[in-house]
């Protein structure tokens, strides 16, 4: 099946589930059977989910869903350019967001109030509004809305501190907050409302549901760039702004990747040029490991520190020019190849 015959959408509801396995296996079982690939995760607070669904399965999909979440709204992919995910995952997680707080010491549902695209426009314009993105660092360079504070948070966990502190002395002012479909908003919404924050608001829908309204009224984004999304696409493009560079080069460019070094995965923003260069690798380094036996790989990897190797799996940024940078030098003396060791 291609990307074409499928409806890509996400949606998430927060909501009491007494037994989140066996709602799990009853959403496999049945989304399994109309065809449906995604990433799903389920808890005893709710659900978040985004997924693809064949077209002509759509309307059954849509009624299983509403039957167990009533009207939850399905927000709807900018663009199928290629097939999202490779299978469906039903996952059960203790939280559907992962942010690292005791709900029970603040109510979670007294969330800030939720703002159309056009009264978020109108409420970016005020001088004194603060406008937060509650994204992370690598989400946020690709594409952002103007005027907004942006986390150099790896994680939503790791935000929600780095944006309190922020916004610290400023409890008065009216809070602008917006992330990818909304559901990080609500939580943060809520907790610094518990913080002492008087007015605070949300992008309803997040920038997905933004994007679609703009488009529908044919009006100016105050969005910039592409939006960043989990799935194998990695980003929708709102407006044709390229607001970020190659990690390896510094030339314009907001195509994400993951490394293809198996101990690495670092994902990370790479051109075309690049691309030609070194390959689907972070560095010159990840890229000569993979030609050797999978016994060495996995050797290096265990012995990692000692030689000077760094493997990541992570989303951290490094200076990928630097390190490449290095590499050349060291090849040109002609000196035996010590891969130079990266920030942690």
């Amino acid at each position: 099946m291609s990307f074409q015959d499928l409806r890509t959408i996400s949606f998430y509801q927060y909501k009491n589930i007494s037994e989140p396995h066996s709602l799990r296996e009853e959403l496999f079982s049945t989304w399994s059977a109309l065809g449906i690939i995604g990433r799903i995760y389920v808890s005893s607070e709710g659900i978040n989910a985004q997924l693809s669904v064949p077209n002509e399965n759509f309307a059954d999909f849509q009624n299983h869903v509403h039957s167990i979440f009533p009207k939850v709204p399905f927000k709807v992919a900018l663009e199928e350019s290629a097939l999202p995910f490779k299978k469906l995952i039903i996952k059960v997680r203790e939280k559907i967001v992962a942010d690292g707080l005791n709900d029970e010491t603040f109510d979670v549902t007294d969330v800030g109030r939720h703002l159309s695209a056009d009264e978020f426009d109108h409420a970016l314009e005020q001088d004194e509004t603060i406008v937060v993105d509650m994204r992370n660092h690598y989400e946020c360079e690709v594409g952002h809305f103007k005027k907004a504070y942006l986390p150099k948070a790896q994680t939503f966990r790791e935000a929600l501190p780095e944006v309190e502190e922020y916004l610290h002395g400023q409890e008065d002012k009216k809070i602008l907050l917006y992330c990818t479909g909304g559901i990080r908003c609500e939580k943060a919404s809520a907790y610094f409302k518990h913080k002492g924050f008087k007015d605070v608001n949300q992008l309803h829908g997040g920038i997905i549901d933004y994007a679609r309204q703009i488009n529908e009224e044919q009006r100016q984004s105050n969005f910039i760039g592409k939006n960043f999304v989990f799935d194998d696409r990695l980003g929708e493009s709102v407006t044709d702004d390229v607001i970020s560079n190659c990690h390896q080069c510094g030339n314009s460019c907001n195509t994400h990747t993951n490394c293809q070094n198996p101990g690495c995965n670092l994902l990370f923003i790479q051109c075309g040029s690049c691309k030609d260069d070194i390959g689907n690798y972070c560095s010159y380094q990840c890229r000569d490991i993979v030609q050797l036996p999978r016994e060495e790989q996995i050797k290096i990897q265990q012995r990692q520190d000692e030689k000077g190797y760094k493997f990541y799996r992570s989303r951290q940024k490094h200076d990928l020019m630097r390190i490449a940078a290095e590499y050349r030098e060291a090849q040109t003396r002609s000196q035996d190849l010590v891969p130079p060791s990266l920030p942690q």
